[in-house]
């Protein structure tokens, strides 16, 4: 197979994880916001899981439909990473500024996940407002949903500036998210690690065994902040307001608008129990997986593809390179004036 036959492929394989990442993205916002209530008339209308959700939304919005907010979710996603690694260097540069000595030795595990606690939360300070706008979009019926500009407007002008910075407590609370997923990855690779040694095994852990692992420990840190995480969405989201809604209309509209987290919690409680608390987190440990497979693939992919690159250069330059017979020396060159 030529390379440009395995480009096409891997763009192919790229591009159709990426379109399912979003859509399960799509349906995990949609799941956490919808509200349960033991009087609710409307019950039916309420998804009853991922596969529901996505299907009830080719069939009532189309495709275009799974994709609502792409632009400010794409667009969040670069502003995130390039917001937290900006940051965490300059924490890291502040670290070393007030500790020199520190220069001498690799960071440990603690100081590493206090300063990437630090720029996670700066750097969702710069964010949260896309992140606001992204949730907006994936919640709101078609016919009144607005383009990102438009929906910032209407942000602004519904809850004011303070409106496009909402779930910014449990967003910061998020931070310890990545912090325990290291901590389980560490635990589990050093135990297996550990398990080889005794039995005199290849110390080494395989593509496979690494994904594996890693996708274990995302969904344990997953299950264990996941309250927060529905705590965060629901607190962006703003159910729709209707033009001529009854009193009824009006008192279910705002028993599903939330004042902060614990009002989220309360309420989610109420209406479900302990299963409230947890609404949509086969989706959102879905997307987990989904985000370290597309890691995962990416990475190797890249590794290969970079060391094909290097080996074509390669060889371009040694073809390019000049015979040594073909060089005259210097001294029998003459110089006219």
């Amino acid at each position: 197979m030529n390379e440009k036959k395995k480009c096409k492929i891997f763009n192919y394989e790229i591009k159709n994880t990426v379109k399912l990442y979003y859509s399960e993205i799509f349906a995990k916002t949609r799941l956490q916001v919808q509200t349960h209530s033991h009087d609710l008339k409307d019950e039916d209308k309420l998804y009853k899981g991922t596969i529901d959700c996505l299907t009830r939304m080719i069939k009532e919005e189309g495709l275009d439909g799974l994709y609502s907010g792409l632009f400010s979710s794409l667009f969040g996603t670069v502003a995130s990473s390039f917001a937290y690694f900006f940051w965490y260097s300059l924490v890291k540069k502040g670290y070393y500024k007030q500790r020199p000595q520190a220069l001498e030795k690799p960071l440990s595990m603690k100081v590493e996940l206090t300063l990437g606690a630090i720029a996670g939360i700066v750097s969702h300070l710069c964010t949260l407002p896309i992140s606001v706008v992204t949730t907006r979009q994936q919640t709101t019926a078609p016919e009144s949903r607005k383009n990102f500009f438009s929906t910032i407007a209407e942000v602004v002008k519904d809850d004011g500036i303070t409106g496009l910075w909402k779930g910014l407590k449990p967003s910061v609370m998020l931070t310890m998210n990545p912090a325990i997923t290291y901590s389980v990855f560490e635990r589990c690779k050093s135990g297996i690690l550990e398990s080889r040694k005794n039995n005199g095994k290849k110390m080494e852990l395989s593509s496979g065994e690494v994904f594996v692992i890693g996708a274990f420990s995302k969904t344990v840190a997953t299950i264990v902040t996941y309250p927060l995480i529905m705590a965060k969405i629901k607190l962006q989201w703003k159910p729709a307001k209707k033009e001529n809604e009854t009193e009824e209309e009006r008192k279910d509209r705002e028993a599903k608008t939330y004042n902060g987290i614990i009002d989220v919690l309360k309420k989610s409680y109420k209406n479900d129990g302990i299963p409230g608390l947890y609404q949509g987190m086969q989706a959102q440990i879905l997307k987990a997986v989904l985000t370290q497979a597309i890691l995962f693939v990416s990475k190797e992919k890249l590794n290969l593809y970079t060391y094909y690159a290097i080996c074509y250069l390669k060889n371009h330059v040694k073809r390019q390179k000049p015979k040594s017979e073909n060089i005259q020396p210097l001294v029998n060159v003459e110089t006219k004036l």
